[in-house]
């Protein structure tokens, strides 16, 4: 345990290390943020409580979901490149002669990096939205106690999505056009663009059932309350950890078929 916190604080502080790309992405984030800000008013403006929220929890959503959008790498930016660089490359083989974990190595690399993105991405854009709309924050810390919990249980959630895509580079030659159309996925299908209560019957229902319904859509859900008491955010949670159970255990035994062929390969 102490070597994966030891490489969480590792990625944390490399990270740490790019403040100018730090800086412009929390004013991208704020800029995009007051964009989508102003959409969802008028949207709100002509639809009151549109997919069970008022104005201030929709503005909310939006806010939220640019602090989390970095550490989330909902639009790409994680650990997934790196890794199917090292693959193509060949040197994967010194990452499977560590005395470590691939999964665990990778996973603890990642948990570093999105808590440095949460804390140096997300709050500025947070705060700002906050002093320009009227938002719907908890004042209850058990609320926001369990909303950071469930930030967490996203943030393995799209770890296993992207550990799975990054083990894609052993059989592609090329790992660009699955990341990009799993970027196109991700923001469709994690409320990114729209909140998934927005979308109608069947398909609505199909949607919020999906792991990208976990990294973000569920985490908003959480601290907004829009669950049934403490009985519907430990529900959510249980969602959120069982999808984080299946991709993980998905990555390991796509992890296994891979490194098998790669054994076969180099004789």
């Amino acid at each position: 345990m102490r070597l994966y916190l030891a490489v969480a604080a590792g990625g944390f502080r490399r990270y740490a290390a790019y403040g100018t790309a730090t800086a412009a992405g929390v004013f991208t984030n704020t800029v995009f943020g007051f964009i989508v800000a102003y959409t969802y008013v008028a949207l709100w403006d002509e639809r009151p409580h549109l997919g069970g929220y008022d104005q201030a929890q929709a503005l909310t959503f939006v806010w939220v979901s640019q602090s989390l959008l970095a550490a989330g790498s909902l639009i790409g930016g994680g650990f997934q490149e790196e890794l199917q660089e090292r693959i193509r490359t060949g040197d994967i083989a010194v990452d499977l002669y560590r005395p470590a974990d691939l999964q665990a190595w990778w996973l603890a690399t990642d948990l570093g990096r999105a808590g440095f993105q949460l804390l140096g991405r997300g709050l500025l854009p947070l705060l700002a939205g906050a002093l320009a709309f009227t938002l719907a924050l908890p004042s209850d810390p058990l609320r926001w106690l369990l909303f950071l919990l469930s930030v967490a249980l996203g943030l393995v959630v799209g770890f296993g999505v992207r550990y799975l895509l990054a083990l894609a580079a052993f059989w592609l030659l090329d790992g660009s056009g699955v990341n990009l159309m799993a970027t196109v996925v991700t923001i469709f299908f994690s409320g990114m663009l729209l909140p998934l209560t927005v979308f109608p019957g069947g398909f609505g229902e199909v949607v919020r059932l999906l792991p990208w319904a976990a990294m973000l859509q569920v985490p908003l859900d959480v601290l907004l309350g829009t669950h049934a008491g403490a009985g519907g955010a430990v529900r959510a949670l249980g969602f959120q950890a069982v999808w984080a159970a299946v991709l993980l255990g998905a990555g390991r035994l796509v992890q296994s078929a891979a490194t098998r062929k790669v054994v076969v390969q180099g004789g």
